[in-house]
């Protein structure tokens, strides 16, 4: 992939008149030049079809007088399925040149986890090792992972935040020792996680097609800025936004949309990054994160590429829990990025609003995002709101949000009462999870994840 994306423009006016298959097409095309043609488009052949229940893949719909762009049409429900139902193919290609096995280790606030477990489940010759924080993501999400079939298949809860599961992953990734005597039978270790490029760049899509979108419904004039307003925790998804903007989408702000643990609102805000502070359980778990691993990767772009000066960043916040960017950098990420975050009781509000308003119901992660863009004056721009996950996924947490009693409902019951109560339909992959048995029940502490990979390793490739 080139360092330089402005390079590698996306042609505007081709896209608007193209579905997203061939959008992505187009930008993986750009970005992964390794690639035969080929293979790309076997790869998006296999990706985006019937997986998806809304042949659009990504589609944009009103929400008062701004957009919705739903992500939560694939297999799991969750944003994390654009890029992950991709990834399997896109390393299996990569995979037959060298004829190596692969191992994939990936930390998960919650969606990642089973997004990729389902893209990777019995893929041949790569095996999936997927670690949550214990008790910290919702019981449908839980659910999601444990459930899940496949030989090549590993599960393990965390006892721990998903920042320590995520430093628990990096720290196998730098285990020489481990990672030698893998490579010592043909496997080598990879990420499903957004540290891998290759879970971004499909990502970038998605904002290209929403861009489409909304000129041909006659929002937009090709050529005019619109802003998004993006629900995050790892910084990735804001990331590919901004690499989407390289790439000559008129990108006018992107709006970092954060929970309690609001340590991205208040480094864009101020320009420093401390992490050393409460770690906060919300109703949007996904978002439940203080370490946010792809801002590093828009530092180093908005630095002029200065990697002794990012680097020193980021042993700051290794050593002392905090760093402070420079002014002029600083002024670089401000006019590029707005921002804003909203606690357990104003992103339940905004789900009940929205609801009230519209006649839409939208899961806590994006009522972060509402209640952020809302609070926020347009800029004369129209502006679209990333959903990010189905409101089925945290059922309880959506039910309490409208005024109803939850206490004592399982999942499932709260899923129920909601369909009732808001005339909607849980999609049919998460109100099946109640018949599927539960096939993993594994719980670690940090310093035995590694041990963990090694039992997944030695199962898979026996």
């Amino acid at each position: 992939m080139r360092d330089d994306l402005s390079e590698k423009a996306v042609g505007l006016a081709r896209i608007c008149g193209r579905t997203f298959q061939e959008t992505a097409l187009e930008v993986l095309s750009a970005l992964f030049e390794d690639f035969l043609p080929e293979e790309l488009e076997g790869c998006v052949s296999h990706a985006y079809g019937s997986g998806f229940d809304d042949g659009r893949i990504v589609p944009v719909r009103r929400l008062s007088s701004d957009y919705l762009l739903e992500l939560f049409h694939g297999p799991t429900c969750a944003f994390k399925d654009i890029a992950l139902q991709i990834l399997p193919h896109l390393m299996n290609c990569s995979r037959a040149r060298s004829d190596d096995r692969i191992l994939v280790l990936t930390a998960t606030s919650g969606d990642t986890g089973k997004a990729a477990l389902a893209g990777f489940a019995d893929v041949d010759n790569i095996g999936i090792c997927v670690f949550y924080p214990y008790r910290k993501v919702s019981d449908i999400q839980e659910l999601q992972m444990v459930c899940q079939s496949g030989g090549n298949v590993g599960v393990c809860a965390v006892r721990g935040t998903f920042d320590d599961a995520q430093a628990g992953v990096k720290q196998i990734f730098c285990d020489a020792g481990l990672v030698g005597r893998l490579a010592a039978r043909g496997i080598s270790l990879s990420s499903a996680n957004s540290i891998n490029i290759g879970r971004l760049v499909p990502q970038i899509s998605y904002y290209f097609d929403a861009y489409a979108q909304l000129v041909r419904l006659g929002t937009l004039t090709l050529g005019d800025a619109v802003d998004f307003c993006v629900p995050t925790g790892n910084f990735g998804d804001v990331l590919a936004g901004y690499y989407a903007k390289l790439m000559g989408l008129p990108v006018g702000k992107l709006i970092v949309a954060s929970n309690d643990n609001n340590v991205l609102t208040d480094f864009i805000a101020t320009g420093t990054y401390n992490r050393m502070r409460e770690f906060r359980k919300t109703i949007s778990p996904s978002m439940d994160i203080l370490v946010s691993s792809n801002l590093e990767r828009l530092l180093y772009h908005l630095s002029g590429g200065d990697c002794a000066y990012v680097a020193s960043l980021m042993d700051q916040l290794a050593d002392k829990g905090s760093y402070t960017v420079d002014g002029e950098l600083l002024s670089r990420i401000q006019a590029i990025l707005g921002c804003g975050y909203a606690t357990n009781a104003e992103s339940a509000e905004a789900i009940r609003r929205t609801f009230e308003q519209s006649g839409i119901l939208i899961d806590p992660h994006t009522a972060v995002g509402k209640h952020v863009m809302d609070g926020i004056p347009a800029e004369g721009r129209p502006r679209i709101l990333l959903s990010t996950a189905s409101p089925y996924k945290f059922p309880a947490d959506c039910l309490a949000a409208l005024g109803h009693d939850t206490e004592g409902m399982s999942g499932f019951e709260a899923m129920d009462e909601l369909e009732t109560v808001t005339g909607t339909a849980a999609p049919a992959s998460l109100s099946t999870l109640r018949f599927q048995k539960r096939l993993r029940n594994d719980v670690c502490d940090i310093n035995g994840m590694a041990d963990f990979v090694c039992s997944i390793a030695a199962r898979t490739f026996a």
